[in-house]
């Protein structure tokens, strides 16, 4: 399984950080400009397959990626999900939402509610350096 997974095979998406044990990536998910990954690094399908300590460790690096967007984007909700259900490899979203973006206050994954705002979403990707940054300086030293 682990050969083809794409989450083995490469980082998922944009690395902002990367420790011996998770990293940190931001998804270019169309819509959705704060939308953040935590990958764990080795192949494991399951939060409960991981030792105590690393799911510790995991869920400080969850929340260290949700302090840094609140502190800087000020969201209106933060969803947190773990899936796995079309990559069975261990991965949090971690995903800023906003009233006018177009699926709030449903799911990212549902069908929208209203069109897209690109001038929103364009004022919050301009923060990406500034919150990728804030998020390296979270997690180094501390995960």
């Amino acid at each position: 399984m682990a050969s083809a997974c794409p989450l083995c095979g490469g980082d998922g998406g944009v690395l902002v950080w990367r420790g011996q044990k998770l990293r940190v990536i931001r998804a270019e998910e169309a819509g959705f400009p704060a939308f953040y990954r935590v990958v764990w690094n080795a192949h494991v399908a399951e939060f409960s397959d991981l030792s105590a300590p690393d799911r510790l460790l995991c869920m400080e690096a969850v929340a260290s990626v949700e302090q840094v967007l609140r502190a800087h984007l000020q969201p209106d909700k933060v969803n947190l999900a773990a899936l796995g259900n079309m990559v069975p490899h261990l991965h949090w979203h971690v995903i800023a939402r906003f009233a006018w973006d177009s699926h709030f206050p449903s799911p990212v994954w549902a069908q929208p509610v209203r069109e897209r705002d690109p001038a929103r979403e364009d004022s919050v990707a301009a923060l990406h350096g500034r919150m990728d940054n804030a998020i390296r300086a979270r997690l180094e030293g501390t995960v």
